[in-house]
């Protein structure tokens, strides 16, 4: 017998909320019926989702790994009946697009901002990921197209140069290299750098161990299983720097400041690709690629 999605949806309402009656109260029912259907969906499985406690619930290691399927499973068909909503007269496209660059400014956000505002007929779908996910979502055709600077090189997957995004340092407000004009990858050699292990971060430390190791220096880097948002957040405590594309000095604060990093051809930059399978044929993604031609034409690649 399939599983009952309602109870799906108790569970993962449940966890998001960590407690039976606050998820009750935002579905609308009663906990006593919330509490049974998910001792029902827990008695099915043979596992405990939750621990319980009068501050409310908590995933067990179990629930936890049953639970993050539940809540996809959840999504998608919330997605495909909004999909379903949305039809008028006759089928609306559909566009998944991966990325890991920030959308606080820059080039993505105004790329997804005119789909958004010009392709009125297709329901745009948006997934930040890793280079892994993304890889792995291509090859499962649950994304049509990924933006990454990668490398995403795999068999039937294919490239196009995008943009470039300039490096940005992020310092604390009172760092001493504020006070040049120019900062150079020597200048950083005695920093430790904070990247994240996620999303752009593993492309950028690359980049920071090549730079820092072609001047004949050991890059110190700590990666955190956290946002670069979040990293950037801390670098006022003077402990640490990190390094953001410049699509992420949207998120600017007042302790904090973004400078770009010389270098003998110009600022250090990181080259953003458009990555697809080639045998996908998603009408969506053909109108994708028109809208990419004219705003990035291949001729201004360097």
């Amino acid at each position: 017998m399939p599983l009952d999605l309602r109870q799906l949806r108790f569970a993962v309402t449940a966890a998001e909320k960590t407690s039976f009656l606050r998820a009750a109260k935002h579905l609308n029912v009663k906990q006593s019926t919330l509490s049974k259907k998910v001792s029902a969906l827990e008695h099915r499985l043979g596992i405990v989702l939750f621990e319980r406690s009068t501050r409310g619930v908590v995933p067990t290691d179990s629930g936890k790994a049953f639970l993050e399927v539940a809540r996809r499973i959840v999504r998608d068909v919330d997605n495909l009946q909004a999909t379903a909503k949305a039809v008028r007269y006759g089928e609306v496209g559909r566009l998944m697009v991966g990325f890991s660059a920030s959308l606080s400014t820059g080039n993505l956000r105004l790329l997804l901002g005119d789909v958004l505002g010009g392709f009125t007929d297709i329901q745009l779908d948006a997934m930040e990921a890793g280079p892994d996910r993304l890889i792995a979502n291509l090859q499962a055709r649950i994304v049509d197209i990924a933006i990454d600077p990668g490398p995403l090189e795999e068999a039937g997957i294919f490239k196009r140069w995008l943009w470039s995004e300039r490096l940005m340092v992020v310092l604390p407000q009172e760092h001493s290299l504020l006070d040049q004009e120019t900062i150079l990858w020597t200048d950083l050699r005695n920093s430790v750098f904070v990247m994240p292990s996620d999303c752009s971060g593993p492309v950028i430390s690359e980049q920071i161990r090549k730079r820092l190791g072609g001047h004949g220096f050991n890059a110190q880097i700590v990666t955190q299983d956290t946002s670069s948002e979040t990293i950037a957040a801390m670098v006022p405590y003077g402990k640490f720097l990190t390094i953001v594309p410049e699509s992420a000095t949207g998120s600017r604060r007042n302790d904090t400041a973004f400078r770009e990093i010389s270098e003998s051809t110009g600022f250090a930059h990181l080259d953003f690709y458009a990555w697809w399978r080639k045998d996908n044929d998603n009408p969506a993604l053909a109108r994708f690629f028109k809208l990419i031609d004219e705003r990035y034409p291949l001729s201004a690649a360097n």
